[in-house]
């Protein structure tokens, strides 16, 4: 039997654990206020998966999303290092949570146009490259 291959070039049962990890972190969520509780997975290009919930803040300024706790998991484990190949992001309210754009910005500046991003959208699951969701991403040099 053929294993089906997502454009991504992963697995139907690789996003599926994705987005469960996704989910399982947005049980964690702290989100007193809003209830919105939002997880997302970021796999790696050399396949490590570090999960995290959104966090609120009484000065909601001072929220931090969940892509940006992931991120943060991966580069203070493996270091500034790393790079993205994939993110999924769930929410535990049923609804349409694609990466804001401050989220996009920081995914990108560790992804790139080929970053897959898999979300829960208005009519279901939504599999996109994140080129797509932020078509003039942009990074300043790095020494």
């Amino acid at each position: 039997m053929t294993e089906t291959i997502h454009p991504s070039g992963l697995t139907a049962e690789k996003i599926a654990e994705l987005r469960a990890i996704a989910e399982k972190a947005a049980e964690q969520s702290y989100s007193p206020y809003s209830k919105f509780r939002v997880g997302a997975a970021v796999l790696l290009d050399d396949g490590q998966i570090f999960a995290g919930p959104n966090v609120e803040n009484a000065s909601y300024r001072l929220t931090i999303c969940a892509e940006n706790t992931a991120i943060a998991k991966a580069v203070s484990e493996v270091g500034p290092g790393i790079r993205l190949r994939a993110v999924a992001v769930a929410n535990l309210n049923g609804a349409n949570s694609m990466p804001c754009g401050a989220c996009r910005q920081i995914l990108y500046e560790f992804g790139g146009v080929d970053t897959w991003v898999f979300g829960p959208g208005e009519d279901g699951p939504v599999d996109i490259k994140l080129g797509e969701l932020l078509p003039h991403g942009f990074r300043l040099e790095r020494e």
